[in-house]
């Protein structure tokens, strides 16, 4: 009996100390060290321009990431996401063609974004075929379609006030860009956090059966995450073509690789069922700031190529080589 007390904790931790051992935490203070460094490796990182600009190198990204966030913690995946982009903008392209007004090609944006997310729900949850399988079918669709319409060519001569949407400023250096990520971060707190549909993911991503028989429509809420997958890409298209100001068929090409690894990076487990926003929104910084900050050295894009499979690799393995350590 009395061995037995002796291994019954006396107090339960603190909700500081909880918070101190998070994976949010530890990425917060990674991402810290990394500006940190940043500000010594170049001069010219702490001016608050060159600030504004590293937000373009994450901003975009992450809008699918939240998106993608919900989609992995339900145990799914859409790595079609940078072809939604392509076929998007390619479709806004189309429309500019027929002299579509700002609103018009937004609409259009948003809606094949939506169109497409609803394309990949609609064969993983109407003919439960794996999701994996499917966007990746999907992946090579959409861009194919964007190959087939551009060919080696692009759509240019997007209205003037069409840009604000990728290259205009609320306040100051406070781009619109960085606003609406702000905007869609909280958003997805909620959902995520606060609702019972959020809830509903975990239950899925942890139990699907036990989910079903809890009453939860399993297949209705993973088919709306596709949606919101889809729309969420469809808006990244919307910014990014207004920032480039132009659509081509290869726009946005690996961007899938580091929206997942956006994800991982997170703390979302990659077999569903955990991981928050907060620590999406970090692993957002962490990486924007890493690509600006190797990006003020001139360092090659294949090098950073190089390090976000590395990133992926080594996020997804880590907890795998802690358990192994700890045995």
């Amino acid at each position: 009996m009395n061995d037995t007390k002796r291994h019954i904790p006396l107090r339960l931790q603190s909700p500081m100390l909880r918070a101190f051992k998070s994976w949010e935490t530890l990425l917060l203070a990674v991402a810290i060290a990394i500006f940190i460094t940043n500000s010594f490796m170049s001069p010219y990182f702490l001016n608050a321009w060159n600030l504004s600009d590293a937000t373009f190198n994450f901003t975009e990204k992450a809008m699918i990431a939240f998106a993608m966030a919900l989609l992995i913690i339900a145990g799914e995946i859409d790595l079609s996401v940078a072809s939604i982009i392509a076929l998007s903008s390619t479709a806004m392209g189309w429309a500019l063609q027929y002299d579509a007004g700002v609103v018009t090609l937004v609409l259009v944006g948003l809606g094949t974004g939506v169109l497409c997310g609803g394309f990949n729900g609609f064969l993983v949850t109407g003919l439960g075929l794996p999701s994996i399988v499917v966007t990746i079918g999907t992946m090579s669709l959409f861009r194919g379609i964007s190959y087939i319409v551009l060919g080696d060519q692009g759509f240019r001569g997007y209205p003037p006030e069409f840009s604000f949407f990728g290259q205009g400023y609320v306040y100051w250096v406070i781009s619109f860009e960085f606003v609406l990520f702000a905007v869609l971060a909280l958003i997805y707190y909620v959902l995520l956090h606060k609702t019972n549909f959020g809830r509903a993911i975990y239950a899925i991503g942890n139990n699907p059966t036990g989910a079903l028989f809890s009453g939860i429509r399993v297949a209705r809420v993973k088919f709306i995450l596709f949606l919101l997958t889809g729309l969420m890409a469809g808006i990244a298209a919307v910014c990014l073509t207004a920032r480039l100001g132009s659509t081509r068929p290869t726009i946005a090409l690996g961007w899938e690789l580091e929206v997942v690894t956006m994800v991982v990076l997170g703390g979302v487990s990659i077999l569903g069922g955990s991981g928050t926003i907060p620590g999406v929104v970090i692993a957002a910084f962490v990486m924007g700031l890493v690509t600006f900050g190797l990006g003020l050295l001139n360092v090659p894009g294949i090098v950073m190529s190089i390090f976000i499979g590395c990133l992926l690799i080594g996020v997804i393995a880590l907890p795998r080589l802690w358990a192994m350590w700890r045995s």
